[in-house]
């Protein structure tokens, strides 16, 4: 990853991904893991979602970066509209949990959700938002055929969601047509009229193995920095230490701030201007609930993030990506 990462800063690297760059508007010079994951991942991956996955493939195996700047617009054009189906199915999923809040009882311990109108290729996304926002196992459907549901699940540590699965199956062997998966994510599929019998018996499932603790989000920090460390220097060497990725997170930290500004940018994701005891920081937050935040009443936060660079016009500064965020 790291000769990768210093082939493309230094120009070499294939037609494709310096225009899957240019699309996304990053300087290869200034090129980290995370715009793989952020930037050129989510473009390849759009047309496997809602199109023909040969595209992004084409895309890379290209010599021609005219042509791979074709194929880069045809990519960026399916990943707007992804991005697009999956506001919209998230609303409507919201919608349907819109009785459900994070601190109440009444939230299943397994999460089950299906609307007709939800696109296949992006019910894994759909799960996986649904997963952070409750913290429970989710599993998103869609129509695969007239009879048959297509699901696609996300769990939370310690809860293994292909065993619960096959617990599943082995309670009731004709309930699911086939599965498969591992710890973290799964697939399966359902005769549509077993919708409801199969969204309580899973919930029932992941009941006998979890106890409040699991359910209970429990976000570890690496501490809380000093105003003299929240730096830019600091930022930069954070970015360049990646890439991390399972069993080696990016390092979070914690404190309290003042919250000196607010505003929803992008229809959903909230700009902060912070304040500590001796700066003001840029910060933001994505995917936020719109009916909670602006929330102008609230002076402080105490806000779990990461340090982030965020250049404009040729400045870089110091920003902070907000994971998790309380009122004080």
């Amino acid at each position: 990853m790291h000769q990768g990462l210093r082939r493309i800063r230094a120009g070499k690297c294939i037609a494709g991904i310096t225009a899957l760059l240019e699309i996304a508007g990053r300087n290869p010079a200034q090129m980290v893991a995370a715009d793989l994951g952020f930037s050129i991942g989510p473009r390849l991956n759009a047309a496997g979602r809602l199109e023909d996955m040969s595209l992004g493939i084409e895309c890379l195996l290209t010599d021609n970066l005219e042509e791979a700047r074709e194929f880069a617009k045809r990519l960026n054009a399916l990943n707007e509209e992804r991005r697009h189906i999956e506001s919209e199915m998230q609303d409507q999923a919201f919608e349907i949990l819109k009785t459900f809040h994070p601190s109440s009882e009444n939230i299943p311990d397994g999460i089950c959700l299906f609307d007709k109108a939800w696109h296949q290729g992006v019910i894994g996304i759909l799960a996986s938002r649904i997963k952070d926002r409750f913290h429970r196992p989710v599993i998103a459907f869609a129509l695969a055929n007239e009879n048959e549901l297509k699901g696609s699940a996300r769990s939370i540590s310690g809860v293994h969601i292909r065993d619960v699965l096959a617990d599943v199956a082995t309670h009731s062997p004709d309930l699911i047509q086939k599965f498969g998966g591992h710890a973290m994510a799964a697939g399966l599929s359902i005769l549509k009229k077993d919708f409801e019998k199969f969204s309580q018996l899973f919930s029932d499932m992941i009941s006998k193995r979890v106890n409040k603790e699991i359910l209970d989000h429990c976000v570890w920090t690496d501490g809380e920095l000093s105003s003299d460390q929240i730096t830019l220097e600091l930022a930069l060497k954070l970015h360049e230490a990646g890439p991390w990725g399972q069993g080696f997170p990016e390092p979070l930290f914690d404190g309290i701030f003042t919250l000196i500004d607010q505003r929803i940018v992008g229809n959903k994701h909230l700009k902060m201007v912070l304040a500590n005891d001796k700066q003001m920081i840029d910060a933001i937050m994505f995917n936020v609930d719109i009916n909670q935040w602006p929330n102008h009443r609230c002076q402080k936060i105490h806000a779990v993030y990461s340090l982030d660079v965020n250049e404009f016009r040729g400045t870089r500064r110091v920003q902070l990506i907000v994971k998790q965020m309380e009122t004080t």
